[in-house]
């Protein structure tokens, strides 16, 4: 018997960015840069965490979500 120390595979959450951060609040600008988005229409594929998910709830108005 051979033993495999495969992980179970993540889910992950697709975040594209729709809108633009000029004229928000300065936490809403700093959420969109720990998310990994800067500028309109990048794409960032992330791990699916609370974290995560909290950070795109605090920004939806920006963000298009793929799952």
């Amino acid at each position: 018997m051979v033993a495999t120390n495969k992980a179970p595979a993540k889910a992950s959450v697709t975040v594209t960015q729709t809108g633009s951060p000029i004229g928000r609040p300065q936490d809403q600008r700093a959420t969109l840069v720990g998310l990994g988005l800067n500028k309109l229409h990048r794409t960032r594929q992330l791990e699916d965490t609370p974290a995560v998910r909290g950070m795109i709830s605090k920004v939806r108005h920006l963000v298009r979500i793929e799952e």
